[in-house]
């Protein structure tokens, strides 16, 4: 009784009957099996139940192997590196059980230590325990020289290299996040991935260890069963020596055998695990596609070995088969290709450098005999032209993407449209950001204009940036502090500036872990996009996207703007009102406190500068947050004095009707030059804090027009606008002499 009090007040003993009761009995089989393994080093074990152990071992050695050939991304089978270790306990726990068994009731017969361990022994290798030894020592042999020892090399690489490349990937990520193309959550995710993988390896590098060691404990154990049941048949049993060396070889070479091929079976694996390549693909469909979409190498090796077949006392029936084989698995492979080149599946290339046919071109049932004159139909295709309408008139897009004929691919919905998914994903991030839904974006090929690799993107048919990028290439970006450089094709990122390398994706790795920012080419492209849309976010508010962001609010709080639009606030003054904002880095997020500002001032002026600027003065503690964040003390540089005085007096003469004042060209000059010069200054230094203006608020509008239009890098604002818990350090004066 008093056990069973002790139990019922045993924290331990009541969690197992919690998690019993609750169902969830399969968090003990871990620990439930650990413990049956390292009991079989203790207890003794009948044969019967040894021969379902030694099938189990069987079973699970398979079991893990095809899991790894199926397995397409290491992280799918994480929990290998543990599985390669109890599955090693496994097998020494039962060589210690068989021995064991072997060593007390050996002399009684093959059959003593079961019947798994005497199938080993006389049908594998026909009861010949000579034979059984050298089949057991090449497997030893092939197991710990090669398959063990090449993994474990492959998974030390495979963990240095990772563990070096952490730090480009963690920025890669931060580039993707920053560029709006991922989310935070999934940013916390794939820095999750990084992680695991650097584990993953690290514990794959230690874990092959086990199996190596594995292999050394196989080769004693057999040499200590076959001396010690030689000992103990002759002396202890009274047996004679050629009857005890046979009978205790056999059984210990079954009993090896049977620990061993599995044994191998997991080296396999473990190999198979730490030599992928990460890949989409399982390893079938790489073989597949990697080494059997190559039929010309299929065929001249048929042919090489339908050659050797004809050399005189060659076995030409194996080698002409095999040739056969090749040849006919060639041959199939070609038609297939064939076939799937003619679906019509793949975009057709125009020529290199040249014009795609045109409607209407040479061959079209359209096309105007040779013989006509120029320009001049016949009448009969005269009396048969429709009339001109409205269908023949082509309206510009907002939006456009142009690209070359090589990033068609990029846009097929056959091969997944990884950038129409990436571009929607950047609607989506600038709609949240900005507060309104930026117009759709129209793709097209120009092969016209484009060289096969570029792109560039058109608002309302005009041109506002272009780059170009390499399929099956890796953009490895320079942020400033590599550790040395790469050989590929010098390029500049397209969305910064910065300078970097096209190369081969095998040589990312070695990129990222030299510590540059790898980028594939649609992750190039999605972060040049983003920073366009971005930069003309203002001219992407058109009237349309304007009364679409009144419906919206209407539906959510009416009385906002019921007594606004139209009554007070024409449509397209609020339009340019919202584009100044947009213009000056603000969102239209913030929709009542915009709304309310203009309830109330635009019955007073209807100038959209002086209603922006009373916008900015309500939201000052947004706009101040989205500069300094969360800083108490604001890092501001100021004008001149004797300059600042000089441009307000120039303002109060602004001529009637100016939208800006009549500012001296070489004063306006050398405020540019000053200002170029602090951005200069700012990146030598490292130094990631906003170049911010401090100016009175008269002069903050044309200020701000001004020299944000020269150089972006710059912010402006008013005392007006810093809100009063702030304090302020003047670190800098621009336009000192």
């Amino acid at each position: 009784m008093a056990d069973l009090a002790f139990l019922n007040n045993n924290p331990l003993f009541q969690r197992i009957v919690r998690m019993l009761a609750g169902g969830q009995a399969k968090q003990l089989f871990g620990p439930v099996l650990v413990l049956l393994i390292l009991g079989m080093m203790i207890l003794p074990l009948p044969p019967f139940i040894l021969d379902i152990f030694f099938t189990f071992n069987i079973a699970i050695s398979i079991l893990v192997l095809l899991v790894s050939l199926y397995t397409v991304k290491a992280l799918e089978f994480s929990i290998f590196p543990a599985i390669l270790l109890v599955t090693t306990l496994l097998r020494l726990s039962l060589n210690v059980a068989s021995t064991r068994q072997v060593m007390l009731h050996g002399h009684e017969g093959p059959d003593a230590a079961g019947a798994v361990i005497e199938a080993f022994g006389h049908f594998l290798v026909g009861g010949n325990f000579t034979v059984g030894i050298l089949v057991f020592v090449i497997l030893v042999v092939i197991n710990f020289v090669v398959i063990t020892k090449g993994a474990g090399r492959i998974a030390e690489v495979g963990a240095r290299f990772t563990l070096d490349a952490m730090p480009g990937k963690q920025m890669a990520i931060d580039a993707d996040l920053n560029a709006g193309l991922i989310g935070e959550e999934e940013a916390r995710t794939r820095r999750a991935e990084v992680g695991q993988e650097a584990d993953f390896y690290g514990a794959m590098d230690g874990a092959s260890k086990f199996v190596r060691g594995d292999a050394v404990a196989g080769i004693l154990i057999m040499l200590i069963n076959i001396i010690g049941g030689l000992m103990i048949g002759v002396i202890q049993h009274d047996l004679p020596i050629a009857d005890a060396l046979r009978t205790y070889t056999l059984l210990t070479i079954g009993d090896g055998l049977v620990a061993q091929i599995p044994g191998l079976v997991i080296s396999t694996a473990a190999g198979i695990m730490v030599s992928r390549v990460t890949s989409d693909q399982g390893l079938s469909d790489q073989i597949i596609v990697q080494m059997l979409n190559r039929p010309e190498a299929l065929g001249i090796t048929g042919f090489i070995l339908a050659l050797m077949g004809m050399i005189p006392n060659m076995p030409h029936l194996s080698f002409f088969t095999m040739a056969l084989a090749l040849m006919g698995v060639a041959y199939y492979a070609k038609n297939q290709k064939l076939i799937i080149a003619g679906d019509g599946a793949e975009p057709q290339a125009a020529p290199r450098g040249g014009p795609a046919p045109a409607p209407g071109a040479a061959g079209d049932q359209g096309a105007a005999p040779s013989s006509a004159v120029p320009g001049a139909p016949s009448p009969a295709a005269a009396q048969s032209m429709p009339e001109v309408s409205w269908k023949d008139v082509e309206m510009l897009d907002v939006l456009g993407l142009e690209i070359g004929y090589r990033l068609i691919p990029f846009v097929d919905q056959s091969t997944g449209a990884e950038l129409l998914k990436r571009i929607k994903n950047i609607r989506k991030n600038l709609a949240q950001k900005f507060g309104f839904l930026i117009p759709s974006m129209h793709i097209r090929d120009n092969t016209a204009e484009l060289r096969p690799s570029e792109y560039r993107l058109m608002l309302k048919g005009v041109p506002i940036g272009r780059g170009e990028v390499y399929p099956g290439q890796f953009m490895a970006i320079n942020p400033g502090k590599v550790l040395g450089p790469i050989d590929g094709t010098s390029a500049r990122d397209p969305a910064y500036g910065l300078p970097a390398v096209w190369i081969e994706s095998a040589k990312r790795d070695q990129a990222i872990a030299l510590g540059y920012t790898v980028v594939e080419p649609t992750g190039v492209m999605v972060t040049h996009l983003s920073t366009l849309l971005e930069r003309y976010a203002h001219e992407l508010l058109g009237r349309e996207e304007t009364q679409e962001w009144i419906d919206n609010i209407g539906r959510q709080s009416p009385k906002l703007i019921e007594d606004l639009v139209p009554k007070t606030l024409s449509l397209s003054a609020l339009q340019r009102v919202l584009q100044s904002l947009l213009t000056e880095g603000l969102p239209l997020r913030d929709a009542r406190t915009i709304l309310e500002t203009l309830a109330e001032w635009a019955p007073k002026t209807p100038d959209p500068d002086e209603l922006t600027a009373h916008i900015r003065i309500r939201m000052g503690r947004a706009l101040i947050q989205s500069l300094f964040g969360n800083a108490e003390r604001l890092d501001l540089i100021a004008l001149e004095p004797g300059l600042e005085r000089l441009l307000l007096q120039s303002l109060q003469s602004k001529p009637a009707g100016a939208s800006t004042p009549a500012w001296e060209p070489g004063l306006l000059e050398t405020l540019i030059q000053q200002a170029q010069n602090m951005v200069q200054e700012r990146n030598v230094r490292g130094d990631d804090h906003p170049l911010v203006l401090l100016v009175p608020s008269p002069l903050r509008g044309p200020i701000s027009r001004f020299l944000k239009r020269a150089i972006p890098e710059w912010n402006v604002i008013s005392h007006t606008e810093i809100p009063d818990n702030k304090s302020i350090q003047i670190v800098g004066l621009l336009g000192r002499a």
